[in-house]
């Protein structure tokens, strides 16, 4: 549809992030140093963001856009409150990244690949210092049980994001935009199970990387019960 949407002069922004700050429905974010429209959806076209900028860098203009779906910032909104009440109760699940020495495989010594906390799609931070320039593994949960190498194959080297489709109530697509979009992201890679449930995991990666408006190459391997990769495709 046609409708009146902010629009954003990059040459013009200082990356103070006011009209982040300003923007109630968390439609802008900054990412490298630059206020960027985050998802035309959650814009609603009123403007609060234009007032508070220092550099005039933001106007309304008219063109193609999707109309402002309210129940969906609801909805990140509400996401996001219960992650910062976890957050605050939980030393769980705080934010941590791990230094990994050279692997040693002596007497049997396979160590862990995993370089950061929390783990589980639904807890990870929109932002964090280890997104930036990240290969991502996005894993439905199952598939590190049924394939024997996936620490050494598929966690080593990148930034690891898990869940289950069917069993997490939550909407992976939004989270996964919000983490594509406000991230330098190199890569993603995604490891799910070849059960018909897995193709909400698949959906829900290609459509935030649609969303976050990046060009971000996307790998998806399929795994068998058996623990074989049955398919290998970009998309």
């Amino acid at each position: 549809m046609i409708r009146k949407i902010v629009k954003i002069d990059a040459e013009k922004c200082n990356g103070c992030g006011a009209c982040a700050k300003a923007c109630l429905e968390d439609a802008i974010g900054i990412i490298d140093g630059k206020a960027v429209l985050l998802r035309d959806d959650y814009c609603d076209g009123l403007g609060n963001c234009l007032p508070v900028c220092p550099m005039d860098a933001i106007s309304f203009e008219e063109r193609e856009a999707a109309a402002f779906d309210e129940e969906a910032v609801k909805r990140n909104q509400e996401q996001k409150k219960q992650n910062q009440l976890l957050g605050a109760s939980c030393s769980g699940i705080q934010m941590q990244s791990f230094a990994r020495p050279a692997a040693n495989f002596s007497a049997g010594n396979v160590q862990s690949e995993l370089r950061q906390w929390p783990v589980q799609i639904k807890l990870a931070p929109l932002t964090a210092p280890y997104f930036d320039n990240a290969d991502i593994l996005v894993a439905a949960d199952c598939s590190a049980y049924a394939y024997g190498n996936f620490h050494a194959e598929f966690i080593r080297g990148r930034v690891t994001l898990i869940g289950c489709p069917k069993l997490d109530s939550v909407d992976y697509a939004e989270k996964l935009t919000a983490i594509f979009a406000q991230n330098g992201i190199k890569s993603i890679l995604l490891a799910r199970m070849e059960v018909p449930c897995c193709g909400g995991m698949q959906k829900a990666v290609q459509t935030a990387r649609d969303l976050s408006g990046k060009q971000i190459p996307v790998r998806v391997v399929t795994i068998s019960a058996q623990g074989q990769i049955v398919k290998e495709e970009i998309v």
